[in-house]
């Protein structure tokens, strides 16, 4: 018998049933080799994950680590040295690749029957609103976990109804499902949010990770009364109301949800307390209402109800009118103002509630204190019902679960340690209320808030965050939009510039404010630390429409004013000829060429890529975008060499926003996987790059800045992934951690 023959019969032995996944450092998961066979074309492709543990050293073209013995059928037909792939041209029906030395091999695999896969979903029931309107749902984003340890990941899927609204749009809306699945189709569970949670991008924010590192993920998120875990079986368990909020008479049958004649009433009961509220009694606000909607004193205070009563008329008729065309209040429905608000851990296997508490900080009210009836566009329920969630390693060892409310105005964050049995905070930020003279005109946006440390985090928030370690001491701080909170919860800085000739208010020193669209990456690799890359919305009143920034000290590198809002921005490598990751941005109505630019801050045209999502999913470092919104089939298209896929039966998600489902290094090698729905949502679609790459990289989950952005991908305005290092066509691989 042949040496061959030997050492096949022998690794086959060895090999006999299910390995278990590898061992790992303490703060990274424990993930299998992800290994994948795709037939295409020229064999059958396949690709898998080296683990970050394994990595040895580097070369000129990659980490060098274990090299892997490929087998088909039984037989060794390869031994793969320089990346983690390899295209079989003789196809068979099952492979696996074993490490040569230590680590654990592949399960063995058959390949895909398609060019992609596909995880069947379970579609919730159709709906209709309290005002007649039927609903159906579409599968929306995805996150991603490991719950029973085997080192493979399950699929937590968000169910959006078809009449999902933004924050600022008035109806109902069904409620939000989110299913969790294994990647054959195997439904663990459901939750449902119920009605007293609204759906819609800037409600529902749900964290899937293993937050106490016992090899299993937990789900993290807001819950409300009538919040609910549905088995596949059917059977239902509702959350764990405080015991204070039972005796108080809330039960899990309440619907918090307003028509149009409750806000009447609301509007009614908050003009009976004007006199009481505090910032009328401190003298911040006008003592009278007439004062406040400009019209002559009239009444006598406290109000009587049929006072209040015709207050209230006239500002639903005359004064909100007056304000905007577009106000109108007695439309006003569907909108969820009060009522308690929870946040619950879930158990990721089985959807057993581990422990819920109150939401923090709470919505104080219907948005009056947020600004939200301060501008021309009155929005109750808008500023005070925004949020963002993230994870982030603050201690450089643990992860820790962040939740934001507002960035608007009032901006706050709390972070949380879940140790397994309960939620501990670790610190907790707030700006305070941004002041105002009359809640009801006043210009709200661009002021700090009334706290003495926090006070300039007001307005400075993105529709979506970063965990990044911005000053390499190896704890992870808080890119919150155009500031930064430190680890330990202190503001490291909120940044500003002067607001320059053409301006609304040339020479004044203004904070870079909100954007949509915020990248935090090694964008530069020619100067020491991260970069922030991000576009404004503040028009003439934002020093920059566009900017690149230290990521440590907040300073501005580059960027423009461009007068108007500045909506969508990208950062990637399309240029390869040139140093570093290029960066663009989009201005609607042709309002001045962004183009795109060099990591150093050179104009190289003024033709940019699409800014729906980028995704790494070429042979050669480079990066590829995600294109296609709303009823367009989404496609992969690289800026130079043109379409590398037409996902045919799918469909993107969020609108115009165009996003996939979900983005990210799932399995195979470190190249990132593109998940979307099917134009049914009857299933998830999976697609996996079957270009043979000669670079070898650990698989991206095991970077703890990509891991983080992963979970929080599905945040607000869906934003790209990155690892904590520069990955580019030029990277350096003696610089790439390990």
């Amino acid at each position: 018998m042949s040496s061959t023959r030997v050492f096949t019969l022998v690794i086959a032995l060895l090999l006999a049933g299910t390995p278990p996944a590898t061992a790992h450092p303490r703060d990274l998961e424990r993930l299998d080799r992800g290994l994948v066979a795709v037939r295409t074309a020229g064999g059958v492709f396949l690709s898998w994950r080296l683990l970050r543990e394994e990595v040895t050293g580097h070369t000129s073209t990659g980490l060098t680590g274990p090299a892997f013995a490929v087998f088909r059928d039984g037989t060794r037909i390869a031994t793969v040295t320089g990346s983690t792939n390899h295209l079989d041209p003789d196809p068979g029906d099952r492979y696996r690749v074993v490490p040569l030395g230590r680590g654990a091999p592949s399960r063995w695999v058959s390949p895909w029957d398609n060019t992609f896969h596909d995880l069947p979903l379970r579609k919730p029931p159709d709906g209709v609103t309290p005002t007649g309107e039927a609903y159906t749902y579409s599968a929306n984003d995805v996150s991603v976990g490991d719950m029973d340890g085997d080192g493979r990941y399950e699929y937590v899927v968000k169910w959006d109804p078809s009449n999902s609204k933004d924050v600022s749009q008035v109806g109902y809306t069904g409620p939000v499902h989110l299913d969790t699945y294994r990647f054959d189709g195997t439904l663990l569970h459901r939750i449902d949010l119920g009605v007293n949670i609204r759906a819609g991008a800037h409600y529902t924010q749900f964290l899937v990770y293993d937050f106490d590192r016992d090899g299993r993920a937990e789900l993290m998120l807001k819950t409300a009364p009538g919040s609910k875990v549905v088995a596949p079986d059917g059977s239902e368990r509702y959350v764990t109301m405080p015991r204070e909020d039972v005796e108080a008479g809330y039960s899990h049958q309440d619907d918090y949800r307003m028509s149009a004649a409750d806000y009447r009433r609301h509007v009614v009961e908050m003009f009976l307390g004007w006199h009481e509220h505090p910032e009328v009694v401190s003298g911040r606000w006008p003592a009278t209402l007439e004062q406040t909607f400009g019209i002559p004193p009239r009444y006598a205070y406290p109000l009587s109800t049929s006072d209040a009563e015709a207050l209230a008329d006239h500002f639903l008729d005359v004064y909100a009118p007056s304000r905007s065309a577009r106000n109108n209040l007695r439309a006003f429905a569907g909108f969820v103002l009060d009522g308690p608000e929870y946040l619950t851990v879930f158990d990721g296997l089985t959807g057993r509630e581990l422990e819920t508490v109150r939401y923090k900080p709470g919505r104080h009210d219907d948005g009056l204190m947020w600004g939200d009836y301060a501008l021309p566009r009155i929005e109750p329920g808008n500023r005070v019902d925004r949020f963002l969630a993230g994870v982030a390693y603050l201690d450089g060892r643990n992860p820790a679960a962040v939740f934001a409310r507002g960035y608007y105005t009032r901006s706050t964050l709390v972070a949380y340690r879940w140790d397994g049995r309960r939620l501990r905070e670790e610190w907790f930020v707030d700006s305070g209320w941004v002041p105002m003279s009359n809640p009801f005109n006043d210009n709200v946006h661009n002021r700090d808030g009334t706290d003495p440390v926090y006070g300039s985090l007001a307005t400075q928030g993105a529709h979506s965050l970063s965990a990044s370690d911005v000053d390499g001491d190896g704890k992870q701080e808080i890119v919150y939009g155009s500031a930064t909170i430190d680890d330990d919860g202190s503001l490291r800085y909120s940044s500003s510039a002067i607001l320059p000739p053409g301006s609304g208010n040339p020479g004044v020193r203004e904070r870079l404010g909100h954007g949509d669209a915020l990248h935090v990456t090694d964008i530069d690799p020619a100067r020491p630390g991260l970069e922030i890359y991000m576009v404004h919305e503040g028009a003439r009143f934002a020093p920059y429409g566009y900017a690149l920034r230290d990521a440590a000290t907040g300073d501005v590198r580059y960027g423009a004013y461009t007068g108007v809002d500045t909506g969508r921005g990208m950062v990637g490598d399309v240029r390869p000829d040139v140093p570093g990751l290029e960066t663009w941005a989009s201005v609607p109505g042709g309002a001045g060429a962004v183009g795109l630019w060099s990591a150093a801050g050179v104009k190289l045209s003024t033709e940019i890529p699409g800014t729906n999502q980028s995704i790494r999913w070429s042979a050669d470092l480079t990066t590829q975008v995600l294109n296609g919104a709303q009823n367009a089939t989404p496609t992969i298209d690289d800026w130079r060499r043109g379409r590398l896929l037409t996902a045919e039966g799918t469909r993107a998600n969020n609108g115009t926003k165009g996003n996939a489902s979900l983005i990210a290094d799932v399995f195979g090698d470190w190249r990132e996987e593109l998940v979307v729905r099917t134009a049914d949502s009857s299933a998830l679609r999976f697609y996996t790059s079957t270009e043979v790459t000669h670079h070898k990289l650990y698989t991206l989950m095991h970077d703890r800045q990509y891991r983080a952005e992963v979970a929080r991908q599905q945040t607000g305005y869906n934003q790209p992934s990155y690892p904590g290092f520069h990955l580019a066509s030029d990277t350096d691989w003696s610089r790439v951690p390990r």
